[in-house]
């Protein structure tokens, strides 16, 4: 079973980061809010696995995404793989990731349940403990509920690839790079890769999405069978049925954003984050 908690309008203006961002340690260091009090930075693209070697690491391109070789997953296979059942991270006998972790009501957050928890990214910095998932609620917060959320969001393609946009808390307006509202004509934008290069280098953040489908991104949470409500944004609530076997993920296309209870062992993008230290 589904579970559409909000469905947000994809409204962008055209802002761009003040300073540059460069990346240490995997992390892109330019600022996104998750909470009132909490900031996090980035990966540099989007978790990556590979069975054969027992090793983790993040896409060297924040745009890249494996595709149809995900099939291939087996204890042995030398290629790597990008999709992956919630709570995988190889803790406790889950030994590769066509197999998903079903406590019933036991969120990941800060156990050894979450990819960054639990493992050392190779070019993340290579120790455990390292990176985390963010919860359904930093996700909302994210794309929903931090200052200027809408301004600071949307769907696009990067150097030919559909996906999600992230700018960074403290963008400021730019000449050179043109952010398109859905209001414009040029709603669905194609950013070529100099173009792409400027925002990157600026703070940006690009969630990529596979082929004709919604972009999906495991969040850290368990779908309790509570209903929850955000009084703010009431036109985004609705609840359906959920089940003992799903977690939260983010799904976005051209038309909507969305948080979604899907079971755990469907197949969904991870994008880890760091707490900024205060």
């Amino acid at each position: 079973m589904k579970l559409f908690r909000y469905i947000v309008p994809l409204l962008l203006l055209s802002f761009v980061a003040k300073a540059q961002s460069p990346v240490k340690d995997g992390a892109i260091l330019a600022e996104f809010s998750v909470s009132d009090s909490t900031k996090v930075y980035f990966s540099q693209g989007n978790l990556q696995y590979q069975a054969s070697t027992n090793t983790w690491r993040f896409a060297e391109h924040q745009w890249d995404y494996v595709g149809k070789d995900n099939e291939n997953i087996s204890k042995k296979y030398k290629g790597w793989i990008d999709l992956f059942g919630w709570g995988t991270s190889g803790y406790k006998k889950i030994k590769d990731d066509r197999y998903a972790y079903f406590s019933k009501h036991n969120d990941i957050a800060g156990t050894n349940y979450d990819w960054g928890v639990y493992n050392a990214i190779l070019n993340g910095g290579n120790k455990s403990g390292m990176w985390r998932t963010l919860t359904e609620r930093e996700w909302f917060y994210l794309v929903c509920k931090r200052t200027n959320a809408e301004m600071l969001r949307n769907v696009a393609h990067v150097n030919g690839t559909m996906g999600l946009i992230l700018l960074p808390d403290n963008w400021a307006k730019i000449d050179t790079v043109h952010f398109a509202s859905t209001t414009d004509e040029s709603k669905n934008k194609h950013y070529a890769l100099d173009e792409w290069t400027e925002m990157e280098s600026m703070g940006a953040v690009f969630l990529p999405n596979i082929s004709n489908g919604d972009g999906s991104y495991w969040a850290a949470t368990c779908y309790k069978i509570l209903k929850k409500y955000y009084p703010a944004f009431p036109q985004y609530y609705w609840e359906t049925a959920g089940g003992d076997n799903t977690a939260y993920c983010l799904i976005f296309n051209e038309e909507k954003i969305s948080t979604v209870a899907k079971p755990r062992d469907n197949k969904c993008f991870v994008r880890l984050v760091q707490d900024v230290k205060k």
